[in-house]
């Protein structure tokens, strides 16, 4: 999938800084710290937005990867995460208000090895003590 097949393609004349700066803004009205941000690339090309934050003890990171382009155009591609980064975070701002921002942004929640909750599979979750409830039901494995 290339990011000309995707929402917000060339939509905005916003610069990225302004999309990731408004982001920001939605965070920091539920009473997040933003604790780090950045842009970044890898040795193959990938690249991506990260938004680092705490919220009531809770740290958590969101990294939004910028979608190649067909046509090459870095620019709007790198426009185009900024500006999906923040409609994500905007919802998921609303789903904290009405559920908690633990709850919200879950799948966000940087554990101490440096990953997110969302990289890990479901027996690790059993092996990470009090930062997960005990209640937890793991489906069934054959």
């Amino acid at each position: 999938m290339f990011a000309e097949d995707l929402n917000y393609w060339q939509t905005s004349k916003s610069s990225p800084d302004i999309w990731v700066e408004r982001a920001k803004r939605q965070l920091e009205e539920l009473g997040a710290k933003i604790e780090a941000e950045g842009f970044g690339m890898d040795g193959k090309g990938r690249s991506a937005y990260m938004l680092g934050f705490s919220i009531q003890g809770d740290a958590f990171k969101i990294i939004w990867p910028v979608m190649r382009s067909n046509k090459e155009n870095e620019k709007a591609a790198r426009v185009q995460a900024a500006t999906m980064l923040y409609h994500y975070v905007k919802g998921v701002a609303l789903r904290a208000v009405v559920c908690g921002t633990r709850d919200a942004f879950f799948s966000h929640l940087a554990l101490p090895d440096g990953r997110v909750a969302s990289q890990i599979v479901s027996d690790e979750l059993l092996e990470l003590g009090d930062l997960f409830p005990k209640q937890i039901q793991i489906p069934y494995k054959k």
